[in-house]
């Protein structure tokens, strides 16, 4: 027989054609390798059934109807835990936030943001945690495919809508399972009052409470002593000062009226002293000028403004020597310490109140409160 008639083989294990050969592989056969470039077995495999996938998300089969009512049990128990949470916040907030000052002071305000920030993050935390498990253990997870057309929908694609709407909320078990409908409901509402709560943080007005600070009470008790107005103490020390202390120009010190931590009550201290607040400054004689009828509200140049910003209320600390203006740094609203303390720059709408003052046994003192409001101008509305 010649060459030519003879078969060629084909690869290891297969036939004439070179494709395998029905039980080429055995056990204990030697693996092939894979060529690069050919097509991966593990195509033809899946990690999950096609019938699977109408199984609860992540998981992967059906539960069983006791499964699927504990579930439901404990979706709605986190539901009842986040409507208890928002009550709770709504109740603080309206109650025991407004004792002792609460959050509407400085003294509890910590306490205050711990209470409230808990309970709602309690609320939003068991509501979410309900949300999920609601979604992973007792909906469905079939894919849907949204088609897209024209925006004018037609009778029938309308009806289609309704039809899938029904069946997804079919599904959700949103009918079906009132018990889970019901608490969702009951812990969206507190939810929902939340904000309208909140609004209490817009008042109440300040009516006329803020038209005078502790400088009135404090010079009211120092004439009642026989004197002739309260003397100025250096903030955070508390040592009166006296003109001999402040002769220098360009200075400028924080200032508050004697004996404010005596005669306050303890949880009022800051408040008093965030109203009373004022700066002192020594400005030249030869470029003062002092506004009508107020030429006697200084000792020689040294004078007193309210360091409560006109715009907001920040602190107006700053304060430049050169041109003896004052500055906020909050929105660069500035003031001429020279010409009472009249707006030259940015959003404030009117001067820095003035502090009258005068001089007894050597000590700078004050003779009267403020004669307007301090503060943001809208307080004026009160």
């Amino acid at each position: 027989m010649s060459d030519d008639n003879k078969e060629t083989p084909g690869p290891e294990g297969s036939g004439e054609s070179g494709e395998p050969r029905e039980g080429a592989e055995r056990e204990g056969a030697p693996r092939r390798e894979r060529v690069v470039g050919t097509p991966s077995p593990a195509r033809e495999k899946a990690l999950l059934a096609e019938d699977d996938i109408s199984a609860p998300a992540g998981v992967g089969e059906q539960l069983d109807e006791a499964s699927m009512k504990r579930a439901e049990r404990i979706v709605a128990t986190l539901f009842m835990v986040a409507f208890a949470a928002s009550v709770a916040f709504i109740a603080y907030f309206i109650g025991w936030s407004g004792r002792d000052g609460g959050m509407h002071g400085v003294v509890r305000a910590r306490e205050s943001n711990f209470w409230l920030g808990g309970t709602m993050a309690l609320s939003f935390l068991a509501m979410a945690a309900g949300v999920t498990i609601w979604v992973r253990r007792l909906m469905t997870s079939k894919p849907i495919v949204q088609e897209r057309h024209e925006l004018g929908a037609d009778e029938e694609s309308q009806a289609a809508f309704a039809r899938d709407f029904m069946e997804g909320a079919e599904d959700s078990g949103i009918t079906k399972r009132p018990l889970l409908r019901r608490t969702l409901l009951l812990a969206a509402a507190p939810l929902g009052l939340a904000p309208l709560v909140l609004l209490r943080d817009l008042g109440p007005l300040p009516e006329k409470r803020l038209r005078h600070t502790y400088w009135g009470e404090a010079v009211k008790r120092a004439k009642s002593e026989g004197k002739k107005g309260v003397r100025l103490v250096v903030d955070g020390t508390h040592r009166p000062l006296r003109v001999s202390d402040f002769a220098s120009p360009g200075s400028m010190i924080t200032v508050l009226p004697e004996g404010i931590e005596e005669h306050v009550p303890e949880d009022e201290v800051l408040t008093q002293n965030a109203k009373a607040v004022t700066i002192l400054i020594n400005v030249p004689e030869d470029q003062f000028k002092p506004a009508k009828g107020r030429e006697n509200w200084h000792v020689n140049g040294i004078v007193a403004y309210s360091k409560v910003c006109t715009h907001v209320g920040c602190p107006a600390a700053l304060y430049e020597q050169t041109t003896h203006h004052i500055l906020c740094p909050c929105h660069q609203s500035t003031f001429d310490a020279t010409d009472a303390a009249k707006v030259i720059f940015g959003p404030a709408a009117r001067a820095l109140p003035q502090l009258p003052l005068s001089e007894e046994d050597g000590y700078i003192i004050a003779t009267s409160d403020y004669h307007e409001p301090v503060g943001p101008s809208f307080w004026e509305r009160g």
